[in-house]
């Protein structure tokens, strides 16, 4: 009975504002819930609150693998793939890999298929440039060339994720350990890859890896949408925008799609 009519003064009170009347009885009735809470056995410790960090999902706690100290961290894992220390150091590094590979990616598109619409330049449109035929080499040397080289690099790049720092050891790059000297696993210095000296103190370079991953995300997604609009529309990015802006109303991805699966 006394915790019931707590209970219900609580409510009043909640409901009657800042009144001089509702805060006395609001002290009064959580006084006397208290004491029947302690009276029956229960803690009076208030519950422990949420973590407060962003996260995906507004409210969600985040599984305890993910603590918040890896940048652009939000809580997001729902099949518990990084639930393995070691597989969310690898998973962090392909995150990264991919991610600058969508940004060198859509920038490339976006300006070559600028230069193309605007005949600045007599280029093919993005997803036609791998057939394209150049006269200083052949289709086969330039795939064997971009093998070897890329192989080299990807090569060299886990490496240094198995052996931290032993890449950057005198004599391992020919003698430009230096000009590439690595700040940590996945994150390449030196005047050749970091000329402007960004983040140098990579340690405490939250700011510039938290900017660094969440465009690349962007990124990642953009590409994803342009190869959609591409197998839709048949037309590169830029072609698309000018179809949109001259009719906005009518000439959305909506319609297109729709236009398209009919």
């Amino acid at each position: 009975m006394e915790i019931a009519v707590g209970r219900s003064f609580q409510v009043l009170t909640l409901l009657s504002g800042s009144s001089f009347h509702g805060k006395s009885i609001r002290r009064t009735c959580v006084k006397g819930f208290n004491s029947t809470r302690a009276r029956k056995g229960h803690s009076l410790t208030p519950p422990v609150q949420a973590h407060q960090r962003p996260t995906w999902l507004p409210g969600l706690d985040p599984p305890p693998h993910l603590d918040g100290t890896l940048a652009g961290d939000f809580g997001f894992d729902p099949l518990g793939l990084g639930e393995d220390p070691e597989s969310l150091k690898w998973y962090v590094q392909a995150e990264l890999v991919h991610a600058r590979f969508a940004m060198a990616g859509v920038a490339g598109i976006l300006l070559t298929d600028l230069l193309r619409v605007t005949r600045i330049r007599d280029l093919p449109v993005w997803y036609e440039a791998g057939a394209t035929k150049f006269n200083f080499a052949s289709t086969t040397t330039l795939l064997i060339i971009q093998l070897l080289l890329m192989g080299f690099v990807e090569t060299k790049r886990y490496m240094d994720f198995l052996h931290p720092g032993s890449q950057a050891k005198p004599g391992s790059f020919f003698g430009l350990e230096a000009a590439l000297e690595g700040l940590e696993p996945g994150y390449p210095g030196g005047p050749l890859l970091n000329p402007l000296g960004i983040g140098k103190d990579i340690k405490n370079a939250k700011d510039w890896k938290l900017k660094e991953i969440k465009n690349g995300r962007l990124a990642m997604v953009a590409m994803l949408g342009i190869f959609v609009q591409a197998s839709v529309t048949h037309v590169g990015p830029i072609d698309n925008l000018i179809d949109h802006l001259s009719n906005p109303w009518h000439k959305t991805i909506l319609q297109t799609i729709a236009a398209s699966s009919s």
